[in-house]
């Protein structure tokens, strides 16, 4: 598959020019303009040296000497800009974190999908709710959820209000941290809410002793407790809304050229709909700086990833790339190889990541999405497996989870099923993992990684 042709130079609205998909129907431009004149002028969500520093982590995950995890809820609400959702989703990223370190000896590059995941493409531009064709729900970014016509109406204001909101969330996340909230002294921090099997609270408990136990023989030897006392965390979304993206950027000048940041996120990803070679997203992603995510799908063709290898970063920087397979259960072992030994076959340095929700998504009886955590864990094994065959490092992992105690996925230690969806489905969008369905999908990772370490120990 040949590239398209492109422009000598890329700027932030160079994707002006691309054939675009996925975006808000505005009906007043104007309003639109006055709104995205006010987000350019607020402070910055993040420093380019942090992008940086994602960047080189991601490296080292490409090589296998980190894993990265990233997670958060589906679709972020504007209500859940407040003390205890954030707290809850800080809490379940940073619990499994521990158990993957621990197990695997490995740093892990936490990464929320947090301050900032307010939109979502859809795969029709209109739904059926009671009987109403309406707009389809495209995230608190865009419009409110509320089935009326006039709640579905696009508001430019929501573009102002996503990065007040954003900006909120990550001064809280930097507080928290700054504040002692992921100190390892402090076990009350990490003790469970949600789990009921009491199997899965007696082996993470044990897990936390084993940790503080080693942690005390540490600094017993004189070295610096502070080092235990925070965390790194550094925030995504989907980059969806382009103008949004656009404002978000900024030119920093290095050496005589300048080199353009997204600053409203650290890393930003491009979605299985919006990929197209050839489209506005894979323009205005192949001249920012961040860490980029591609989502891979099943209709993702090895010549085609290939391509848009060679668009989104000609010049092979590790770390740059990340893919995010997202093919489900019973396909990887036909589709991830040829994909792997595409990439391989170009020499360039990609991290490989799986997303094991997006291609097990079910429909009940009576019309409730859920995903079942047995499909999850299936892919999730599916996608190690192939990887070892193949020689190739599986660096990370990508899910739609929530730190609360939400009914949307069956399955887990709290043995879901299709009744108990009733009792706390939530989400706006896509169903999530639980506290307890996160925790022990971060259980079965340690047991990999950790296998994967052993076979590799001299």
């Amino acid at each position: 598959m040949n590239e398209p042709d492109r422009p000598a130079a890329w700027s932030p609205s160079s994707w002006r020019g691309r054939p675009i998909r996925q975006q808000p129907a505005y009906r007043d431009q104007a309003a639109v303009e006055r709104a995205l004149a006010r987000v350019k002028e607020l402070p910055p969500l993040v420093a380019p040296g942090e992008v940086d520093a994602l960047r080189r982590h991601l490296a080292d995950a490409a090589a296998g000497r980190a894993f990265l995890l990233q997670g958060g809820d589906c679709a972020e609400r504007f209500q859940d800009c407040s003390k205890e959702p954030i707290e809850a989703k800080l809490k379940i990223l940073l619990q499994m974190s521990l158990v993957l370190t621990f197990s695997a000896r490995l740093p892990v590059i936490r990464v929320a999908r947090m301050a900032g995941q307010y939109a979502k493409p859809r795969s029709a531009d209109t739904e059926l709710v009671d009987g109403i064709e309406l707009p389809s729900y495209r995230g608190d970014h865009v419009h409110r959820i509320e089935a009326t016509p006039e709640a579905r109406e696009p508001d430019p204001e929501r573009l102002v209000e996503a990065w007040l909101r954003s900006a909120a969330t990550l001064n809280y996340v930097r507080a928290l941290l700054d504040g002692g909230f992921a100190d390892l002294h402090e076990p009350q921090h990490w003790k469970l809410h949600f789990v009921r099997s009491d199997a899965h609270r007696v082996r993470y408990e044990a897990l936390v002793e084993r940790i503080l136990d080693a942690l005390d023989f540490v600094e017993s030897t004189g070295v610096r407790s502070e080092v235990f006392s925070t965390v790194e965390l550094f925030s995504s979304h989907e980059g969806l809304i382009l103008a949004y993206e656009e404002a978000a950027t900024r030119g920093l000048e290095d050496g005589g050229r300048t080199r353009y940041y997204n600053l409203g996120a650290h890393m930003l990803w491009v979605g299985d709909r919006t990929r197209a070679l050839d489209g506005a997203h894979v323009e205005y992603f192949r001249g920012i700086e961040n860490p980029i995510g591609v989502k891979v799908g099943p209709s993702m063709a090895p010549e085609e990833l290939v391509s848009l290898l060679g668009v989104l970063e000609p010049d092979d920087r590790p770390g740059r790339v990340t893919l995010i397979t997202r093919l489900g259960a019973g396909q990887v072992a036909s589709a991830l190889p040829p994909l792997v030994e595409a990439v391989r076959a170009t020499g360039r340095t990609v991290v490989w990541s799986c997303d094991p929700m997006h291609g097990n998504g079910i429909k009940t009886a009576s019309g409730i999405k859920t995903r079942d955590l047995r499909a999850i864990h299936e892919e999730l094994s599916q996608t190690f497996d192939a990887h070892e065959r193949l020689g190739t490092v599986f660096g990370g992992v990508h899910l739609e989870l929530t730190g609360e105690d939400v009914t949307e996925c069956v399955g887990g230690p709290q043995e879901l099923s299709e009744e108990d969806l009733a009792r706390s489905y939530e989400t706006f969008c896509d169903p999530r993992l639980n506290y307890a369905q996160s925790l022990e999908i971060a259980f079965l990772l340690a047991r990999r990684l950790e296998a994967r370490r052993r076979c590799h120990t001299p």
